[in-house]
């Protein structure tokens, strides 16, 4: 069974950083392209950042291109999410996610076959 295992989450200032991390089981990340959601409170759910496993390929939303980087570490089929210059506005659930059609072109929830359960960050003071 496809499991996805999101971690690293917490409470951090603004302008502080945090990692998050999903970890895959199930699948091989060099299959599937897996990208990272959010969803703050009362908002829609929204696609952050999106990589492929297989070629390295990355794209980011507008609303954190330069701030956050994702990366992967095959080896351990993990999925990082670096997040820095953490901004209030990004205090929401994460989630990692994957699907055979998941993509840059398509970072929508309608293509998403798998859901982890979401790591909590708050950025406050």
């Amino acid at each position: 069974q496809v499991q996805l295992v999101e971690s690293g989450g917490g409470l951090v200032q603004p302008g502080g950083s945090l990692r998050l991390s999903c970890a895959a089981s199930g699948f091989t990340l060099d299959y599937w392209r897996l990208c990272w959601f959010r969803q703050a409170p009362g908002k829609e759910r929204e696609g952050v950042s999106c990589i492929s496993s297989s070629d390295g390929s990355t794209y980011y939303a507008d609303s954190v291109k330069g701030r956050f980087t994702i990366s992967r570490d095959n080896a351990k089929n993990t999925v990082y999410l670096q997040m820095n210059g953490l901004k209030p506005e990004d205090t929401a659930v994460y989630y990692c996610a994957t699907g055979r059609f998941l993509g840059a072109a398509t970072m929508y929830p309608p293509f998403v076959d798998y859901w982890g359960n979401g790591t909590l960050v708050t950025v406050s003071l």
